[in-house]
């Protein structure tokens, strides 16, 4: 006996010893809306046993009992560890008196003669209900039993509200749509998948994450109700002008009493309930943007929010044939994900390669921010002091409503020749002057200086003098052919705008199979990028403008004055404003199909076209 009461006291010991090493906690917790004249309860909790419990003054809200106090400890053991918990709990009821926001100060308690403090708590009053109207039945002519199920089941007791942040906006401005669930004296079960929501034409959308629904108390119209986002997403306009958005479909399952005459104690006691479904139907709502000020400036990007810019270049002395990158990054709030990466006018005589792009990106209510990183390669094939012109990347601030200019750069690069250069020189150098001593050496004949006779038969000449001298000719005349023909090479790589010009066909026909393949791989967003950027390289080329300056009013009117045909500067913008918003919108094979061809009949076209 006396060693089982040792084992026990030892065991109490151990657990007491156990919970004081625990880390205390004391919290307070308290619902964050409340209602005037409705009670509701305040409970602190410590995870110690605990005493002297000092809680603040309600001077805001009417003391109706407390604290009551409970407790709760449990021990369990698992894979030899032995885990406990111990929880202490006083329990207040308040009832508030007056509408408003009110903060309940911490409280303190005392643990082993330590004084521990709670957090503070918030609380919103809400004012009381206004005297209900009477309700109105569910419509339609459902049968008698139907309408007994549905009794009380209007549209004052559930709806759902279209909410926007804002109907006047400008085009390309972020707007927050919510559907949002208000119910009171209706129990809603569940949602079903019969969810209908609008095509949201005219519009860039961009969904959010909705997480798990969850309630809270809002009161309008002079009710209270329990609310629920039940939808979420941002929307872009694409154009300016009213843009109709169509109502949008919810189905519930709601749990309501059966109203029928009571049977016994116990239906009257406990009720009948059924479960119906009803379709709840969100207004739908007409949003005006506005289209951007004129007068945009110079590098515009379609940028429409608030960005910050800065650049980093890998080098500024370097060789020939050698590298070199800048790095733009692109960062703030907006529609980023659209914007137009700044172009770079290099320097005659630098191959060039696509930008490599990276996003990283959030998406919350407060729109779309982030980062976009852009790096551009480019190798430089000719020595000499270049300089890389500014770059300008320009937007539409809406803090501002006005454009801003963002710069990076100039940066003046040294290339100094590289010895691969040299040796191809001397290679080029040293094969002209082998062929020219070549071409002399073999024009010098030996003079025969024996005396001559009459009786000496000369050697029969093969071929005549004329013959040979022709045939001494053809080399050097040759080697006068190909310095020529690499001359004008040379000239021509030179002029990279010329050379841009003459090209633009093929290399659009080879973004366009690039295209292809992406499209035949149903690859949505890396098809559109092809298209676009197909469109968009093709016409910087044959209208001899840096993609930078490419935007739909300059094509419009460069083509104009090349007298293009009006159809075909429709097609061309409509292509570049197709391929740009379909990137992010839902699209199908068929639309995806439609698109390359259109690219491809404008390309053809332009391509019969004298620009």
């Amino acid at each position: 006996m006396k060693k089982s009461g040792l084992i026990t006291i030892f065991c109490l010991l151990a657990v007491a010893l156990g919970a004081r090493a625990e880390e205390v906690s004391f919290r307070a917790q308290a619902p964050s809306q409340v209602i005037v004249g409705k009670a509701f309860q305040l409970t602190y909790t410590v995870n110690q046993r605990a005493r002297d419990i000092q809680v603040p003054e309600f001077t805001d809200f009417d003391f109706i009992a407390g604290p009551y106090q409970s407790q709760s400890s449990s021990t369990s053991f698992i894979n030899g560890k032995r885990t406990s918990t111990f929880t202490l709990t006083y329990t207040y009821t308040l009832m508030a008196t007056k509408e408003g926001s009110f903060t309940l100060p911490p409280a303190t308690i005392r643990v082993d003669g330590d004084s521990y403090t709670s957090n503070g708590v918030k609380i919103t009053v809400l004012p009381p209900d206004e005297q209900p109207t009477n309700p109105t039945g569910a419509q339609g002519n459902t049968g008698r039993a139907q309408q007994q199920n549905t009794a009380g089941v209007s549209s004052e007791n559930i709806f759902i509200r279209t909410i926007v942040s804002k109907s006047t906006l400008h085009e390309q401005e972020a707007l927050l749509l919510t559907y949002k669930l208000y119910f009171a004296g209706v129990d809603v079960a569940q949602f079903t998948n019969n969810t209908r929501l609008p095509e949201f034409t005219g519009f860039l959308k961009q969904d959010l994450e909705q997480g798990d629904i969850q309630t809270e108390l809002e009161h309008y119209n002079g009710r209270n109700y329990q609310t629920a986002v039940l939808y979420r997403t941002l929307l872009y306009p694409q154009r300016d002008g009213d843009i109709q958005i169509d109502p949008a479909s919810f189905e519930a399952v709601l749990r309501v009493e059966v109203r029928q005459q009571v049977r016994s104690i116990f239906d009257d006691f406990f009720g009948s309930y059924t479960t119906v479904t009803k379709q709840l139907t969100a207004p739908g709502v007409t949003i005006h943007s506005q289209p951007l000020p004129t007068g945009k400036p110079k590098g515009f990007s379609g940028g429409v929010g608030r960005f910050d810019l800065k650049s980093d270049i890998s080098a500024t002395e370097l060789t020939t044939n050698e590298a070199v990158t800048i790095k733009l990054t692109l960062s703030g709030n907006g529609n980023i994900k659209v914007v137009k990466n700044p172009a770079i006018d290099w320097p005659e005589g630098f191959e060039t390669y696509d930008p490599k792009v990276t996003n990283s990106l959030k998406t919350t209510t407060a729109g779309t921010s982030g980062t976009r990183t852009i790096e551009y390669l480019a190798i430089p094939r000719a020595a000499g002091t270049y300089t890389i012109p500014q770059i300008t990347f320009s937007y539409f601030d809406t803090a501002t409503d006005g454009y801003k200019q963002l710069t990076a750069g100039p940066w003046t690069l040294n290339i100094k020749r590289g010895a691969g250069d040299d040796a191809q020189t001397a290679t080029v150098q040293n094969y002209v002057g082998k062929e020219n001593i070549r071409q002399l050496g073999s024009d010098i004949r030996y003079i025969h200086t024996a005396e001559l006779t009459t009786d000496t038969k000369a050697p029969k000449q093969v071929l005549s003098n004329a013959t040979l001298r022709l045939l001494y000719l053809i080399p050097l005349i040759g080697a006068i052919v190909l310095f020529i023909v690499f001359r004008r090479r040379i000239r021509e790589n030179a002029d990279g705008m010329r050379m841009r010009y003459k090209k633009a066909g093929k290399v659009a026909q080879k973004r366009l199979r690039d295209a292809k393949k992406q499209l035949e791989s149903q690859k949505k967003t890396e098809f559109y990028e092809a298209i676009e950027k197909a469109a968009l390289t093709y016409l910087s080329d044959r209208l001899s403008i840096p993609t930078s300056e490419l935007n739909k009013e300059n094509i419009s009117a460069i083509l104009k004055e090349k007298n293009v045909d009006e159809e075909i500067i429709k097609e061309a913008v409509k292509v570049l404003s197709d391929a740009e918003f379909a990137r992010y919108a839902p699209t199908s094979g068929q639309e995806m199909q439609a698109m390359y061809d259109q690219t491809t009949e404008l390309i053809n076209k332009l391509e019969n076209e004298t620009i």
